[in-house]
């Protein structure tokens, strides 16, 4: 996409964007009967007075002198052509649940800010649909410390899928898709100190490797129905899905989602986020959206290309609220029977919160999460987790990042009670653009490990773990 041909009538680029301090609302949707009047076109020169590669560049879809377009834009743009025989003008470019901008969509029926950028691959197949791409893929080179520690070569992947249409009646269906490559690692996952969840085997827990996600991590479909302006109703079903429980999922999270390492907090937060069945239920007003799931809750056994069974005998709720563009927060709670094969009669509470940050300056871009999580076991065993996470882009093709985390888990060693342990993370990843839509990233990261207090002393006087990846993103 040429962006020096875009038609942006009564759009002066050489004066400065003032702040907004709430989020434009995105235009009410229209009847597939009424199509957007397109103005005359115009020509447009060259955009003065925006640095090519400054954030506010990125985030207008300019082309920059690297070649690289980010389509984050949500406003609409007449005269845009997105392929095929409609303009963006046609399209709807409102959210899947309701009115609100599409950059609110996150993972599931999560939200993050509306401030962030929704990156993607943009096609109009035809018949009034929108769709949008995105995937990467991950080259590592793992190596983690001391007796538990081991090395490892892998992949980690993920290609998304979205598309959505306006009804005649004004009402929006929306489709997702979500593959992974991670199964051909092999069961075990890779190694990663102090991470715990799930089984490898069927008969043991894993711990200190992350599992590996299924292949099909998500096939979902919402359907929206507005009562106004600023009210919506909808319902969200997948299998698998991701239940209103907990943050946007950490691969699909703006503060985390260039980070290649899995959070330890993983299994306290947003380990739901494939869910073998799961229906959900909201209502949207404004900045607001509460909503409530039935689905399984039993966690995704060892065999990773299968379908496992839907069995909806779970329950969660979530209160989400974007007070304006830069900021996106939630509460959840749920009840989960049976979410571990290998403990089949404990069931869990869990409760979560946390906040997500966004914005863009001129000295780069800022993403931050804050995030809680407890468990309660009907065993009588209560885990607190905490993270707080950040990336810093001073240049669209560089990324900075740092996590650090705080978890209590009676898994990590054999002595019975829950230990506290804790993890530290720094990276960066540099970008190169090889093709429109298309960049090839070279990074690192360092984890610095806080090991559960134990007379076995099983992690070592100094558990550390470091990572080496390049990595391939379409967007």
């Amino acid at each position: 996409m040429d962006m020096k041909d875009m038609d942006m009538p009564g759009m002066d680029m050489k004066k400065p964007v003032p702040k907004k301090s709430k989020p434009k609302k995105a235009a009410p949707r229209k009847s597939a009967e009424q199509p957007a009047a397109q103005p005359p076109a115009q020509a447009t020169p060259d955009m003065p007075g925006m640095p090519p590669d400054s954030p506010a560049a990125q985030q207008s879809g300019v082309e920059t002198e690297h070649g690289a377009t980010d389509m984050t834009s949500h406003d609409t743009m007449p005269g845009m052509a997105m392929g095929g025989d409609q303009a963006m003008g046609e399209m709807p470019m409102h959210g899947y649940l309701g009115g609100y901008a599409m950059s609110r969509e996150a993972s599931g029926t999560s939200w993050q800010p509306d401030a962030a950028p929704h990156a993607g691959i943009m096609l109009m197949p035809g018949d009034g649909w929108m769709a949008m791409l995105h995937g990467r893929v991950n080259g590592i080179a793992d190596w983690q410390s001391g007796p538990r520690g081991d090395d490892q070569v892998f992949s980690a992947s993920m290609l998304m899928a979205m598309a959505s249409k306006d009804l005649a009646n004004g009402d929006t269906i929306g489709l997702k898709a979500m593959l992974s490559g991670d199964p051909f690692m092999g069961r075990r996952g890779y190694p990663l100190l102090l991470a715990s969840g799930e089984t490898a085997d069927g008969t043991t827990h894993l711990v200190d490797r992350q599992h590996p996600h299924d292949l099909l991590m998500e096939l979902a479909a919402t359907y929206s129905h507005p009562l106004s302006a600023d009210d919506s109703v909808f319902l969200y079903g997948g299998y698998p899905g991701e239940p209103a429980l907990g943050p946007s999922a950490y691969m699909h999270r703006i503060s985390a989602e260039d980070n290649p390492m899995t959070p330890i907090a993983h299994h306290w937060l947003d380990s739901t986020h494939v869910t073998f069945g799961v229906v959900t239920a909201g209502f949207v007003h404004d900045g607001w959206k509460l909503e409530v799931s039935q689905f399984t809750g039993r966690e995704p056994d060892q065999y990773r290309f299968n379908f496992d069974p839907a069995r909806f005998d779970s329950t969660s709720a979530r209160l989400s609220w974007n007070p304006d563009a830069n900021w996106s927060l939630q509460v959840s709670g749920g009840r989960l029977k049976s979410p571990e094969q290998l403990e089949p009669d404990v069931d869990e509470d869990r409760i979560t919160a946390s906040a997500t940050y966004y914005n863009a300056f001129e000295f780069g871009s800022i993403a931050a999460t804050i995030a809680f999580g407890h468990k309660h076991l009907s065993s009588g065993v209560s885990e607190d987790a905490g993270l707080l996470e950040a990336e810093y882009k001073p240049h669209p093709l560089w990324t900075l990042f740092a996590r650090a985390e705080t978890i209590g888990s009676d898994e990590l060693v054999p002595e019975p009670g829950v230990k506290s342990a804790g993890e530290l993370s720094f990276g960066a990843i540099r970008d190169f653009p090889i093709a429109e839509h298309w960049k090839f990233g070279v990074g690192g990261l360092y984890a610095f490990d806080f090991t559960p207090g134990s007379t076995l002393k099983p992690y070592g006087d100094d558990p550390h773990g470091a990572m080496a990846f390049v990595r391939v993103v379409a967007e």
